[in-house]
């Protein structure tokens, strides 16, 4: 084996390397008995990221325009107020929030398909800790949806 691809590997990871090995890991969301894509598959995390990024700017936006009228530390508490509200209240009853409408995604329970208020109160507490949002397993799914038994899929 050359250097430069004893390098490669490393800084591909360890699954490129187990690829490479012949290890198969199938596609996401193939455990949970998903499709591969299309509707009903595992969100991609671009949509994912942009869909935060959207509910996190209109928060953002109704904190500092109609609450505080300013955008310092205060606005930021209260737009985190509101978008945890909004979570919980748009994903407890619809499934979806504004921003995740917009980019084509749901959040669905792994055993029902729909989200009750409790795991979806959980769900958002748990990503507006963060860290638990930003640890990802193989289906790309993270821990704030293991543990409330979700998963973010396209409508």
């Amino acid at each position: 084996m050359d250097k430069r691809e004893a390098i490669g590997s490393w800084l591909s990871g360890p699954r490129a390397a187990a690829e490479e090995a012949g290890v198969d890991f199938g596609y996401r969301g193939e455990q949970l008995g998903l499709p591969e894509d299309g509707p009903g598959s595992i969100a991609r995390p671009g949509r994912r990221l942009g869909a935060l990024a959207v509910d996190w700017g209109m928060s953002a936006l109704i904190a500092s325009q109609l609450i505080t009228q300013s955008y310092d530390q205060t606005s930021s508490n209260w737009a985190l107020l509101i978008f945890f509200v909004m979570s919980v209240l748009t994903l407890g009853t619809i499934g979806f929030t504004p921003g995740k409408r917009l980019f084509g995604l749901r959040v669905a329970a792994l055993d029902t398909g729909t989200v009750n208020p409790l795991r979806a109160l959980l769900r958002t507490v748990l990503l507006c800790l963060a860290l638990p949002a930003l640890i990802w397993d193989r289906d790309g799914r993270g821990l704030h949806d293991r543990l409330a038994r979700t998963v973010e899929v396209r409508i």
